[in-house]
């Protein structure tokens, strides 16, 4: 069992800590909290031992590892400092905010031989896997262009303080929150990106931060993404990748948070559509637990780095387009 530290404890350290109370290979029995009364009930609940510290947990020989649900600006350097003390890291999406840290956060893995993985549960959802089998199979012939959207409301309800809300924290409105999900499974298809033209505005919603965000990645093979990111409407998500022998779609019943499943949607030139329907799985359990057999020498993490640099390279590539409406080249 992969011995475990959570570090933050927000909304999602709240949904991971139960979940790695369920796994096999996962034990997790400190968390890291700067205001421990606001989860003395969680904890106690949970039979948690509450740190404040970060440095606390780097310096327990016990702790193997570490979960960062953490603002996404302090990823880069908790990940460094993770790393040089040993520590294997999971860490929340995003990875790092500019290709230069990410760029350090990995070196800093390496070269302590440890494991990092990232929170992009949407590649451990059984439908995408099996999507992306049959993109990469060449049945669908060759990728031509992804339409992806992860749309929500659930950021209505968020105090306006809220670093979600950010400009700091979450640059071009929704693409933190969800449209990096989409780019990051934009990326498994395509590979590294070349281009980007972003455009985020104030629509439907008190987020002055933007609430509507719609992206064209051009990528480096040829392929197009056009995605799109929505704080202001009810839960929709959906990934189609259209290719020139069919094209397959994996949408949402409902809001990863209560899942109820998805369907997948199959179509080859001449045939007919094919529907499948998938019941709800653990798909961040499953992301957590590829973790700790990457830490633990089992398998190796199934996201490559070069993905994750990838990612995000456009990422902040994205950024820059979004708050200058320009075209913007990928870093590579």
């Amino acid at each position: 069992m992969l011995n475990v530290a959570v570090v933050g404890m927000g909304w999602w350290g709240k949904i991971i800590v139960p979940l790695l109370k369920t796994s096999k290979k996962i034990t997790v029995n400190t968390v890291v909290e700067v205001n421990p009364a606001s989860i003395a009930d969680f904890a106690k609940q949970h039979s948690l031992n509450v740190v404040t510290d970060f440095n606390a947990v780097l310096k327990d020989p016990s702790i193997q590892a570490v979960v960062l649900c953490t603002p996404h600006t302090q990823h880069t350097d908790q990940i460094v400092a993770a790393a040089n003390a040993g520590k294997h890291v999971f860490c929340e999406k995003p990875l790092s905010m500019t290709r230069a840290d990410v760029l350090r956060a990995i070196k800093a893995v390496n070269d302590n031989k440890v494991a990092l993985a990232v929170g992009h549960e949407r590649r451990f959802e059984p439908p995408i896997i099996e999507a992306m089998k049959i993109i990469q199979s060449g049945e669908l012939g060759t990728p031509l262009q992804i339409e992806a959207n992860f749309s929500q409301d659930k950021f209505l309800t968020l105090a306006a303080d809220n670093w979600r809300l950010s400009g700091k924290e979450a640059p071009a409105g929704p693409m933190t929150a969800t449209g990096i999900h989409l780019l990051d499974l934009s990326v498994g298809v395509f590979g590294e990106a070349d281009r980007v033209l972003a455009s985020v505005k104030q629509l439907g919603s008190q987020l002055v931060n933007g609430d509507t965000l719609a992206i064209l990645v051009s990528f480096k093979n040829g392929g197009h993404a056009l995605i799109s990111a929505i704080l202001a409407t009810p839960f929709e998500g959906r990934f189609a990748v259209y290719c020139n022998k069919g094209w397959i779609e994996v949408r949402d019943k409902t809001h990863p948070e209560a899942p109820e499943g998805w369907v997948l949607t199959k179509t080859l030139r001449g045939g007919i559509k094919e529907v499948r329907e998938f019941p709800p799985a653990p798909n961040v359990l499953a992301n957590l637990e590829a973790f700790a057999d990457a830490a633990e020498g089992r398998a190796p993490y199934p996201v490559p780095q070069s993905q994750m640099i990838a990612n995000i390279s456009a990422l902040e590539a994205i950024f820059k387009s979004a708050k200058t409406n320009a075209i913007v080249s990928v870093e590579s």
